[in-house]
């Protein structure tokens, strides 16, 4: 039985680990693989909560460990935790000799590199390009443009780039940009986020809805539903213009967020707007409940800042969207989104950020609305977990350890 460790940079609890991390390696599991997991939590311990997880996940097969993880002082913070997630991989090389090791994006890959540099044994490292990570920075005003930290990331990028000998990008634009033509002998594969559709879509939420249905006050209301994080690189200002237009066009339209990221802002928009309370709801909702938040909703909204960077991303949320019979409106110019939504039929792009363009998205996605079972065949198609996702990172293992 293969082993293999994967190094993730997030919580064991963080919403993104729920969807897509665990999922994942519940299908590598599923392949025969004997995994080790280590995440990096920043809420105090608690013994008997992590003693329980920790068993649950070990029946699963999944052998959990927790680092701490450090953010004051943020550039020392992630040096630190650098160093610290480092020295556990040469541990964990010492001890259970992994056959591969999986870094979820920069920062991790980085911790199996150096982790691996000098022991003895070498597992096969695999960088998990989970987006253009310094770029992204840059166009989301984190880090200067060419300046030293983004200079230093690109270099370090670049050694990992040369390093890893199997990778996972999450669109055919970041493969095209990255490998065309290159690189054929180390496998690359394209995997875009997914979605459990027997554990995370299949249960019955009408209970639940219902009640949401109530509380809300959505009895012949038009729900339009954007899922996930709120500025930075997500264009809420834009998303709060088009709904307010949309708004005006038929009254009936009722905003409803589900966002782990600070409601004020949003929410300010939204009263500046027009918006009254009733017309709007935003909050947070565990990972469980979003299904339920999706079944009470029209359309689903995805509006991202279209960079160089962005082609790099494959948006969790358009898959979900689909699975809950949902079209979609999103703006033109990230990752596949543009080809999906043409090709497929399932909703509409805006292609400038205009009050035409909105319009216009708006009249055509409300054609789509009775079409749920096409959406979801689609979800099914494109973004399975088992079909695709797992399947895909199945057979990276495979070539991987095949090579050895």
């Amino acid at each position: 039985m293969a082993r293999s460790l994967y190094i993730c940079y997030f919580g064991i609890r963080q919403p993104l680990v729920q969807t897509q991390v665990l999922p994942y390696l519940r299908e590598l599991v599923k392949g025969g693989h004997e995994l080790s997991l280590v995440t990096f939590e920043s809420s105090t311990a608690q013994p008997n909560v992590d003693s329980d997880l920790k068993d649950a996940l070990a029946k699963e097969g999944i052998d959990w460990h927790r680092l701490k993880y450090h953010k004051r002082f943020s550039a020392v913070a992630t040096a630190w935790d650098i160093l610290q997630g480092t020295l556990f991989v040469r541990r964990m090389i010492r001890r259970t000799r992994p056959d591969i090791l999986h870094g979820r994006s920069h920062v991790p890959t980085l911790m199996g590199a150096l982790g691996r540099l000098f022991s003895g044994h070498k597992p096969k490292l695999i960088f998990d390009i989970r987006g253009f990570f310094p770029e992204e920075y840059v166009d989301a005003n984190v880090w200067p443009e060419n300046g030293l930290i983004f200079r230093l990331a690109k270099r370090v990028e670049r050694w990992l780039m040369r390093q890893a000998d199997g990778f996972v990008v999450l669109t055919n634009k970041a493969k095209q940009i990255l490998f065309d033509g290159k690189d054929e002998d180390r496998p690359v594969e394209v995997i875009p986020c997914c979605v459990d559709f027997e554990n995370r879509f299949s249960r019955d939420v009408s209970k639940i809805a219902a009640g949401l249905e109530q509380e809300l006050r959505l009895d012949g209301r038009l729900v339009f539903i954007h899922l996930g994080a709120l500025g930075g690189l997500y264009l809420t200002k834009e998303i709060v213009e088009m709904l307010a237009l949309a708004r005006v066009r038929d009254q009936r339209v009722f905003a409803l967020f589900i966002t782990q990221s600070d409601p004020r802002e949003v929410t300010r928009l939204l009263k500046e707007h027009g918006f009254s309370d009733e017309d709007f709801f935003v909050g947070r909702a565990e990972s469980d409940e979003v299904p339920a938040y999706l079944s009470i909703s029209d359309v689903g909204l995805s509006f991202v800042k279209a960079t160089y960077a962005t082609q790099s991303r494959s948006p969790t949320k358009i898959p979900e969207y689909l699975a809950a019979g949902l079209p979609v409106v999103a703006n033109a110019g990230v990752g596949d989104v543009d080809q999906l939504i043409t090709r497929e039929t399932v909703g509409t792009l805006v292609q400038n950020l205009s009050s035409e363009d909105y319009l216009a998205a708006i009249d055509e996605v409300l054609r789509f609305k009775e079409a749920p079972a096409h959406m979801r065949d689609v979800a099914a198609r494109e973004f399975a977990l088992d079909k695709v996702g797992g399947e895909r990172y199945r057979r990276l293992y495979s070539r991987l350890l095949r090579s050895e």
